[in-house]
């Protein structure tokens, strides 16, 4: 009788010892939904050697704290019983609420995939419209960069035509210096040359004065003397001789004259026509600089303008490009 107490105690020792192991959880440890507790997964029993010799200490050791263990189990049990109902609301609740995530999973993403579709092909669109408009500004900034360098190139030729023009017109503007000193210079050639022929033939008349002096005293001696004929005939002779001479005189000045003055007067007709024609070219160029002139201004304003122009609408677009790419990465991005 003693020996089933004792075999009997020392069951309830372990019973007692393996629901002390399952309420005897770190507190704050829960168990997951599911778990089951059961003496199969307890390490069996190990063989126990009973010494009848210790019956008696074992004995009242365990009627000592029999009662304490056993209120002790009550409670595990209770607590136990409580974690379980509510690991099962919770798995209820878990369970529905997977449920009604479902439903939704399976109703909104087919609303929001179509709303997104759509925004994404309208974007789609007006990314590719960005891409044409940007390669057709692209082809015209091409197409104006070679404008410009074909106006460049124009207003360099027209630069060096200008530049050449101006160097004639300096060089016609030397040239009629030249024309206009060497018009004053036969200007002054042509009086030094009339006072000239005033001064001989106002020598002339002195001395053909002079001579029909001398042949009127010459006549007068000879009328006084007639009986010296020979005389006469001699003064006849000298005077015949100094009429011939004065006439000479008279005709080779009078053609000097005529052959000077008409040299003057047809280098002086040359020299005015040439400077007529310096004066003509030089209003031309004149004129012609001033065309470039206001060509080059007007050609430097409308690239200037065409620039500002391209470079505004390449701002605008590049600007609308990086708004729309930066808005389908946000809505890309969203959760």
């Amino acid at each position: 009788m003693e020996r089933r107490r004792i075999t009997s105690a020392a069951r309830r020792s372990y019973i007692s010892s393996g629901e002390m192991m399952v309420g005897g959880l770190a507190p704050g440890r829960r168990l997951g939904p599911g778990t089951r507790l059961s003496l199969a997964r307890m390490p069996p029993p190990l063989p126990t050697r009973v010494d009848f010799s210790l019956a008696g200490a074992l004995n009242a050791g365990f009627k000592e704290t029999r009662a304490s263990e056993r209120a002790e189990m009550m409670e595990l049990n209770d607590r136990f019983a409580s974690y379980i109902e509510k690991v099962r609301f919770l798995e209820q609740q878990n369970k529905a609420l997977a449920a009604e995530l479902n439903q939704l999973r399976a109703k909104e993403p087919t609303k929001l995939a179509d709303v997104y579709q759509a925004e994404l092909r309208e974007l789609r669109l007006r990314l590719d419209q960005l891409t044409a408009n940007s390669a057709r500004l692209e082809v015209e900034r091409d197409n104006l960069a070679q404008d410009l360098g074909t106006v460049r190139q124009k207003l360099q030729d027209e630069t060096n035509l200008r530049l050449e023009a101006e160097n004639n017109l300096a060089a016609y503007r030397q040239e009629a210096d030249e024309a206009t000193l060497a018009r004053l210079d036969l200007e002054r050639k042509t009086e030094s040359l009339e006072e000239e022929i005033r001064f001989l033939r106002k020598i002339h008349e002195e001395e053909v004065r002079e001579l029909q002096e001398q042949l009127a005293r010459q006549q007068v001696h000879v009328e006084l003397d007639m009986a010296k004929p020979d005389l006469t005939a001699a003064l006849k002779e000298i005077r015949t001789q100094y009429e011939a001479m004065a006439s000479s005189n008279m005709h080779e000045a009078e053609e000097w004259y005529r052959s000077k003055f008409a040299d003057l007067t047809d280098a002086a007709a040359r020299n005015a026509e040439l400077l007529r024609q310096a004066k003509h070219e030089a209003n031309d160029y004149r004129r012609q600089l001033q065309s470039l002139t206001c060509d080059l201004e007007s050609l430097r304003g409308t690239e200037y303008q065409d620039l500002l122009n391209v470079k505004l609408a390449l701002d605008i677009e590049i600007a609308t490009y990086r708004k729309l790419l930066e808005g389908e990465e946000n809505r890309i991005t969203i959760p």
